[in-house]
């Protein structure tokens, strides 16, 4: 197994970690909140880190192919969930973003059996750097941010779409001829 692909494995490895620090006393332990936006933003960052090394070194793997997208959705949904249950966020808002995730995979899965990949285009990109940093301020729970924090809830589900929409226009066609 290459590094990027460790480095995929890692990140599924510390959600359950990550989850158990947000969760630990509902989310009022300063320590352990700190604990798990720290797991959360190494967990990020390996996201960015892995995807370097394997374009750099030319290591793109099937096995890289499928877990890292899936490595990013549990990240994020994992962190999402949780912050539904310590009333940071609305179960509509991650609900939208939840969805999305699924019609794309969705999709993506219905290319592959035609053997086609498609890259994750810039709004998904700009879309997940939206949600992790959205992810932080949640988890960080700072009284005088709370008004950028509910921005960013909304730009983040706005990018969400926007998202969405945009894979939907650019693939509709390559999908059409996979059966769909």
């Amino acid at each position: 197994m290459n590094l990027p692909n460790k480095l995929t494995v890692l990140r599924v490895i510390m959600i359950p970690f990550f989850i158990f620090f947000l969760m630990y006393k509902e989310g009022e332990d300063a320590g352990f909140r700190v604990a798990a936006l720290t797991i959360f933003i190494i967990a990020a960052l390996t996201d960015t880190l892995d995807g370097i090394i394997a374009r750099k070194y030319n290591l793109i793997t099937n096995f890289g192919k499928f877990m890292d997208p899936l490595a990013d959705k549990l990240l994020v949904c994992s962190a999402l969930i949780c912050l539904i249950q310590l009333k940071r966020i609305d179960a509509i808002i991650v609900t939208v973003i939840i969805s999305r995730e699924f019609i794309i995979s969705g999709f993506r899965l219905v290319a592959s059996d035609s053997g086609i990949v498609i890259a994750a285009g810039i709004w998904g990109k700009i879309k997940t750097v939206s949600q992790m940093l959205c992810i932080c301020l949640l988890i960080m729970d700072i009284d005088t941010l709370s008004n950028f924090t509910n921005i960013m809830i909304y730009v983040m589900l706005a990018l969400t779409i926007i998202s969405l929409i945009d894979y939907i226009v650019k693939n509709y066609k390559v999908l059409s001829k996979g059966g769909m």
